[in-house]
């Protein structure tokens, strides 16, 4: 195969694949394990917003069939124009993720962008997020994997399922402490992202847990000229049919305002409405479950 080639497409597994839970934080997320939540902002603004954030969330961890993980972006590297808001640093936004795990229990993540970023937020993070641009890059994803510290690597816009396992591969290969793999759209033609919904069973054929970032995967990149829209009507009917097919996990991005968000507004759900899409899709998730026994 070469470098810009891709690989043969495999068929998906005909039976469930087995796999260890990968252990995050004061979790596991994997086989016969709750469904793991990762959400929050885009980016980090102010301790008070995330605050006001996470508090739902920390009520939503209390349920026996979920687990939250807070999730904010210190910096966002790859916004459309320089004239975009990127977040407050490595360093105040660290602290910022500290205060929320001290305020409400709660295990957080954050994207890593430069391989000199990783132990630094493993100090801290529970979880390491690697962006979809970067899912390629070597020397990023072996700095995560030696922090210690699981990692969820987004799949590429530009990425076939089985591409995958070479990401799976290197970390695995430098003894990484788990890896989660996320699904988050890919590119179809200018400014639209569609998904495949066979590469949640083809990437967990890889024996990692899957995740479904339901909010990204509606976005519309450059939709708003020098910005990012999307369409975030499409991000539950989206996350049923994850839910359906049998994910590990599920990523939402959230706010109070989305229309206020210095990032992803127009994709992000509104605060309020959260603990609503979560109850639907975890009802959802006991039938599936019914019908896999």
């Amino acid at each position: 195969m070469s470098e810009t080639g891709s690989s043969t497409d495999p068929s998906p597994p005909s039976t469930p694949v087995s796999f260890a839970p990968v252990p995050i934080g004061p979790y596991r997320c994997g086989p016969g394990q709750p469904l793991l939540l990762i959400a929050g902002p885009c980016v980090l603004e102010t301790l008070d917003r995330a605050l006001e954030i996470a508090e739902p969330l920390r009520a939503l961890s209390e349920r026996a069939d979920v687990n939250v993980v807070f999730k904010a972006s210190f910096d966002k590297a790859n916004r459309t124009s320089l004239t975009a808001r990127r977040g407050p640093g490595l360093e105040e936004g660290l602290r910022m993720l500290e205060q929320v795990t001290a305020a409400t229990g709660l295990p957080t993540t954050t994207d890593i962008h430069l391989p000199e970023q990783a132990a630094a937020a493993a100090e801290v993070c529970s979880l390491l997020q690697i962006p979809a641009f970067l899912a390629r890059q070597t020397d990023l994803l072996l700095a995560a994997a030696a922090t210690g510290c699981p990692v969820n690597v987004k799949k590429g816009q530009f990425m076939s399922p089985d591409d995958m396992r070479y990401v799976v591969e290197k970390l695995t290969n430098s003894d990484a402490a788990g890896v989660l793999l996320c699904e988050r759209g890919t590119f179809f033609g200018y400014g639209r992202l569609v998904n495949d919904m066979q590469s949640l069973p083809l990437m967990r054929s890889l024996g990692v847990p899957v995740v479904f970032d339901a909010t990204h995967s509606v976005q519309r990149p450059g939709g708003l000229g020098g910005a990012t829209g999307g369409n975030r009507e499409m991000v539950e009917p989206l996350a049923r049919a994850a839910v359906a097919i049998g994910v590990d996990a599920l990523f939402f991005e959230t706010h109070p305002d989305p229309a206020s968000s210095p990032s992803d507004g127009p994709n992000m759900i509104p605060l309020a409405q959260f603990p609503g899409l979560v109850d639907r899709l975890l009802r959802l998730r006991v039938v599936v479950e019914e019908l896999d026994r």
